[in-house]
């Protein structure tokens, strides 16, 4: 959500940035109807001054036999109060009018995002790690994996396609990702690890910024509860409603299988692990203060970075142009791993710092020096997508049998499994 003292201040400034975003100039009308509600309150507030003070002047004029008086202090007492339901009215609906299109308005960029309209806009700002060269033509985890236990076929009978059935070796992996993804960032990175909730309210949908506009993208329940989409919705609505007394950064992270209906990919990513309607990830978030955010946005980007490097997994760091950046975001860096099957980098973890727009959201503050309460800033991160780090396994310790080597740095929590071997 926006601040709408920024907006009356600098409506030029505004729409600007709103451009960068690919978003039509919106100032205007969201000041109209900030008008319209400021001048029903303000008249509304005008005439329950009048009414107190004709109602006190109504036992004066009594008082001194002026009935005359009296009655036309009644029936102007009696005017205001009919009229002032119709005010009352007009300042509800222009302002929900105004937060309806407030809330469908993406967050601003910072000034140091660059301009571009998709992910052609993008900037590499840093690369690690040397892509393997192999004696073979390496192939993509698709067409080897089901032979390891990445069994798509059971998993579309079971629930539809963009379902996967693990069994196994394959299974083991994957929860051997998990786990050591966790430990790092609990043990090495100060987040704190939390359980949360699966369905979540439709305030905390809204909070975070899934709803009102990407609700095609979710799963609602019979009962308007909805499946997280990450756990982002709910360890940042942690701190909803509050005013919390800190000085450094909540760090909090969680383990959470995640679900999307991925409306908005039909076509893309269809065969494959890649995109899946349900997956695990760990999830980082940050909730701090304006002044430390910069800071943490960094911490954040370097907490997922650890587990690439960990793994051996190359990768390149790109920050995100204006138009490509999630709904939420004002600056993201995205993480992009190297697949060696499709031979391109592509994304396993967006790091993003929301500034104060989630918080506005949510009502979420922190008493500031002066004893007031101020907006906190949120962040959100991967650290990491668990099953497109699966695939980045897979893919980069292929060997020529289709066998894959588990990773030095995963040993310790695969109970043993040192090699993925292809059912005969």
């Amino acid at each position: 959500m926006h601040d709408i003292r920024l907006i009356r201040d600098d409506p030029a400034a505004f729409d600007a940035a709103l451009a960068r975003r690919g978003f039509a100039a919106s100032s205007a009308e969201v000041l109209v109807l900030d008008e319209t509600r400021r001048a029903a309150a303000t008249k509304a507030q005008d005439l329950l001054a009048r009414r107190n003070e004709a109602s006190k002047a109504i036992g004066a004029a009594i008082g001194r036999g002026d009935t005359d008086g009296a009655a036309a202090l009644k029936a102007e007492v009696a005017g205001i109060k009919e009229e002032l339901p119709a005010l009352e009215a007009a300042e509800r609906e222009a302002a929900q009018a105004q937060d309806d299109l407030l809330a469908r308005l993406p967050n601003l960029p910072a000034d140091d995002v660059p301009d571009g309209e998709d992910e052609a806009g993008n900037v590499e700002i840093a690369r690690w790690g040397t892509p393997r060269d192999y004696a073979f033509e390496p192939k993509e985890h698709a067409d080897f994996g089901p032979a390891l236990g990445l069994d798509f076929e059971a998993g579309a009978a079971i629930a539809g396609a963009r379902f996967t059935f693990l069994r196994g070796q394959m299974a083991r992996l994957q929860r051997a990702i998990a786990q050591f993804m966790l430990d790092v960032q609990t043990g090495e990175h100060g987040y704190m690890e939390c359980a949360t909730p699966l369905l979540v309210r439709e305030e905390a949908m809204f909070g975070t910024g899934q709803l009102p506009k990407f609700a095609e993208d979710s799963f609602q329940t019979t009962d308007g509860r909805w499946l997280i989409p990450t756990s982002e919705v709910s360890l940042t609505n942690f701190c909803r409603e509050t005013i919390a007394e800190f000085g450094t950064p909540l760090r909090l992270t969680a383990l959470t299988p995640c679900f999307r209906s991925e409306a908005g990919s039909a076509g893309r990513d269809t065969r494959g692990y890649i995109r899946q309607h349900q997956f695990e990830k760990v999830e980082l978030v940050s909730i701090c203060r304006p002044d430390h955010a910069a800071a943490e946005h960094d911490h954040m980007l370097r907490s997922a970075q650890v587990v690439l490097e960990r793994l051996g997994l190359p990768y390149r760091t790109m920050l995100l142009c204006a138009g490509d950046m999630g709904f939420g975001a004002k600056k993201t860096y995205d993480l992009e791993v190297w697949l060696p099957g499709q031979q391109a980098y592509r994304e396993i973890s967006s790091v993003s710092w929301c500034g104060d727009f989630q918080a506005r959201r949510m009502n979420a503050r922190y008493r500031a020096e002066n004893g007031k309460p101020a907006f906190v800033h949120t962040l959100n991160g991967s650290g990491l997508a668990v099953g497109r780090t699966l695939v980045a396994v897979l893919e980069n310790y292929q060997q020529e049998d289709g066998s894959v080597i588990v990773p030095e740095a995963l040993k310790p929590w695969a109970g043993g499994l040192e090699i993925l071997e292809p059912a005969n």
